[in-house]
């Protein structure tokens, strides 16, 4: 099998809204124009009620109501409210996926987006904001793989469970290749920044590619402490186990798996979006 048997079932494709490309492609554009970015959310009134009920939730915990997206950049800044858009489009760009629960998928693609965000500030190299939005998108290819192919899907996710072969062996045997590498041919497709779809192919093994990033690597470590959060792994473990190679790639401080507790207590406050 081949990754563009999946990509040839266009009308089972995800739709990313236009605003969303627009941003992602955007994210390291210094002269970016976000105003014109509001007034787009503005007029996308799904979108706009969305982030207006996420904003007014508890999570955010602001002084008085906000009752407009204007309002929103005010109380949150621009910066927030990118955020908000990029994983809201991504996230409202699929209803309904066959064996795959979409309000977990997407809760720990947020959580993911979150904490590569949070170890990117802490790096020497690594844009915060395309960290959230790589960490968000990461695992694009298990999700077309699902649109697509569901009893495959289903298949890879059985010999995962009842065997100890890991998810890459298990999709190799399968498929013939992994849904990392399936989900870089997606976000080519949509004409995404080719360095978000490198990181999304080799985040699973970022030593192994060919011009390995620290982008990658903190990608990486994000799915390392989501992982661990999800099995409830001890603290003494996930520090024992830190990837330490990758977080000096990252160019992380040395003393970066000493505060994996206080990275294992992240929220990314986004799951009012689902």
């Amino acid at each position: 099998m081949e990754v563009r048997e999946l990509l040839a079932q266009t009308h089972k494709l995800p739709n990313v809204p236009d605003i969303v490309r627009e941003l992602i492609q955007q994210l390291n554009n210094p002269n970016a124009d976000y105003g014109d970015i509001a007034d787009k959310v503005i007029k996308d009134q799904t979108l706009s009620l969305k982030i207006l009920r996420l904003v007014n939730s508890a999570h955010f915990g602001l002084s008085r109501k906000v009752s407009s997206i204007n309002e929103a950049v005010v109380m949150l800044g621009m910066t927030q409210l990118k955020t908000m858009v990029i994983a809201s489009g991504i996230a409202g760009s699929v209803k309904e996926v066959d064996g795959l629960d979409l309000k977990k998928f997407w809760s720990d693609s947020f959580r993911v987006a979150a904490l590569a965000k949070w170890y990117a500030e802490k790096s020497t190299g690594v844009d915060p904001d395309t960290a959230f939005t790589v960490g968000l998108i990461h695992n694009i290819g298990r999700l077309l793989l699902h649109i697509t192919k569901p009893k495959l899907a289903e298949a890879i996710q059985t010999l995962v469970d009842q065997s100890d072969c890991s998810r890459s062996d298990a999709e190799m045997e399968r498929l013939n290749f992994t849904t990392p590498e399936a989900g870089q041919a997606l976000l080519a497709l949509w004409q995404f920044p080719e360095n978000l779809g490198d990181t999304v192919r080799y985040h699973r093994q970022p030593l192994s590619a060919e011009a390995p990033s620290p982008l990658c690597a903190t990608l990486h470590i994000a799915c390392y402490i989501n992982a661990a959060i999800g099995k409830q792994q001890p603290l003494e473990e996930v520090i024992a186990m830190f990837p330490s190679a990758e977080a000096e790639l990252a160019g992380l401080p040395a003393n970066i798996a000493a505060v994996s507790e206080e990275a294992m207590q992240i929220e990314s406050g986004l799951d009012g979006l689902i």
